[in-house]
């Protein structure tokens, strides 16, 4: 005799089915729409990240949330190295030069980011976060509640990787979703 209750129905993978025995006229729960968070920086890696989210998630979930988010340095240094040995404490003038720097440099970034989500008609919102690019994305995803961080990879091998530190990796093991690092293209890698 062959089962054809709830459970077997939500077993066989069918349309509609329910496992939690609820009959059909019970509401499901909303699922929260995807939100996507892309990290871009000023290089042709994170460009090609973007781009490839956007072909490959954004288009298959047109509900899709699009954050588009760029890290920058804190400016609150007051003290540079100068020559071999020395240093120097920078006037309030210059670390205000610095940050106006920083930020147009940021808005020229995010522009080009959302210049290509606009070529591919899709909306997308852009933030600026401050501090070290491996923490300030980690805890933009965080106060996001992203449910996807994208991000390109410079494709670093690995001594370097272990000298300078990766983004990519530090973010695949403590941000608090899942990561998908978008790698370059053979002729990118060149």
């Amino acid at each position: 005799m062959e089962d054809t209750g709830p459970a077997a129905a939500a077993a066989s993978g069918a349309p509609g089915a329910r496992v939690d025995g609820a009959g059909a006229g019970a509401e499901r729960p909303v699922a929260k729409p995807l939100k996507v968070v892309v990290a871009v920086d000023a290089s042709e890696e994170s460009l090609h990240a973007l781009s490839w989210a956007l072909d490959n998630i954004v288009r298959c979930h047109p509900d899709a949330a699009l954050v588009v988010v760029h890290a920058q340095h804190a400016v609150d240094h007051f003290v540079y190295p100068i020559a071999a040995h020395g240093i120097a404490y920078a006037p309030p003038s210059a670390v205000e030069s610095m940050r106006k720097a920083q930020e147009e440099n940021s808005r020229r970034i995010l522009a080009r980011a959302l210049d290509l989500c606009k070529e591919r008609q899709v909306d997308a919102t852009a933030a600026v976060m401050e501090g070290d690019a491996k923490e300030a994305i980690c805890q933009a995803v965080e106060q996001m509640q992203a449910g996807l961080l994208v991000l390109g990879s410079r494709g670093l091998g690995k001594i370097k990787r272990a000298f300078l530190g990766s983004v990519s990796d530090y973010l695949s093991h403590h941000a608090c979703c899942p990561v998908l690092v978008v790698k370059p293209t053979k002729a990118q890698a060149k």
